[in-house]
């Protein structure tokens, strides 16, 4: 009986073969881990049409054996990787364009002179941008943490903490509630700071009638989620009020309207055309949204600059923006399951403005 990770290596079989390949080394760890179910630091895979080898040192030699669907290769002292492709008889070998180590791609060439090596755009990050039932539950599971640290995040925020002790506190409820690690660093920003997409905590202290905007996900199953909310503590300004609706507006209305087939500049229009029209096109300066997975930006992209029609079964970001430079930024943000027919959205959780 074959397990998922059988299934993908048959994907990437039938891949190679369209490309005209032997072979396919694998080294970007992502990729590794949507074949092994591991993380993937430190691992290689090598995939043919008949075997599929996982290329490793002693450190791993436990989990590698464990992987009974590939074989086990053991680099050490009189043992490496070059030795094992030399030994091999596929002489037309992809590498990973975009993820091979630049040093190891010139060793390949120098120490490998009888093989061909055929950079490739990434064909697995291609593989793995519809998901599958395992990536889907694991998906959700991720969100329900990040949405409970929400409903926490609400009662624990309050004037007087900087922003580096509620992002802390954010991080330790979702370790604390079962999440692996972060999916990224977490941005809680406060005040002015807001007006910045990408804010990093510091010690800037919450003060009443500023906004906080807390962007933030975690790992469960080595899958992301992503969530933005943006809140308020104590009473905002009618222009805060004013600008949080446009982009709430905005929010919903992508959310109601995205669905399989269109393009990714067509969703990025649904909420873009909100904001442009209420005023405040220039403030929305990033693209719709992004894919999610194993990684926290994978494709598709919902962009401006992407005509290529967005496939069922994707899980993407829906994050609108408004940031108003020195003083304040709201952002809005879900992460959905695509359908022929909508979106099914994992992140639940209040949207409409919260005044703590």
């Amino acid at each position: 009986m074959s397990n998922r990770f059988e299934d993908r290596l048959t994907r990437l079989r039938a891949e190679l073969a369209a490309r005209g390949l032997n072979a396919f080394y694998v080294s970007g760890e992502p990729n590794v881990a949507y074949f092994t179910g591991k993380k993937g630091n430190d691992c290689a895979l090598y995939v043919t049409q008949n075997d599929a080898v996982i290329i490793t040192d002693f450190r791993y030699r436990e989990m590698a054996q464990s992987l009974t669907w590939l074989e086990y290769y053991e680099i050490g002292i009189g043992r490496s990787v070059f030795d094992f492709i030399n030994s091999r008889f596929e002489k037309k070998i992809g590498i990973e364009k975009d993820r091979i180590r630049l040093s190891l791609a010139l060793s390949f060439k120098e120490k490998c002179p009888s093989k061909e090596f055929v950079p490739e755009e990434d064909i697995v990050l291609a593989l793995r941008e519809v998901k599958d039932e395992y990536e889907i539950e694991a998906t959700k599971a991720a969100c329900s943490i990040a949405m409970l640290a929400f409903d926490h995040m609400c009662e624990f925020l309050r004037p007087g903490l900087t922003e580096r002790e509620a992002a802390a506190e954010l991080e330790y409820f979702m370790r604390k509630n079962g999440a692996e690690e972060l999916s990224f660093d977490t941005i809680l920003i406060t005040g002015a700071k807001t007006s910045l997409p990408h804010g990093v905590p510091g010690d800037d202290v919450i003060k009443k009638g500023d906004f906080v905007t807390m962007d933030y996900g975690c790992k469960v199953g080595g899958y992301c989620s992503d969530e933005t909310r943006t809140v308020a503590i104590g009473q905002p300004s009618q222009e805060m009020i004013d600008v949080y609706n446009i982009v709430l507006e905005a929010q919903q209305n992508a959310c109601d309207k995205i669905h399989a087939g269109l393009t990714g500049r067509e969703c990025d229009a649904f909420a873009r055309d909100v904001i442009e029209k209420a005023g405040y096109g220039e403030y929305f300066g990033h693209s719709l949204g992004h894919g999610t997975g194993l990684e926290i930006h994978e494709s598709p992209r919902y962009a401006q600059t992407n005509n290529e029609p967005i496939k069922a079964g994707t899980i993407v970001s829906i994050e609108p923006g408004i940031y108003l430079p020195g003083k304040f930024g709201v952002r809005i943000e879900d992460l959905a399951l695509v359908t022929e027919t909508g979106i099914i959205n994992f992140v639940t959780a209040p949207k409409e403005l919260i005044i703590l």
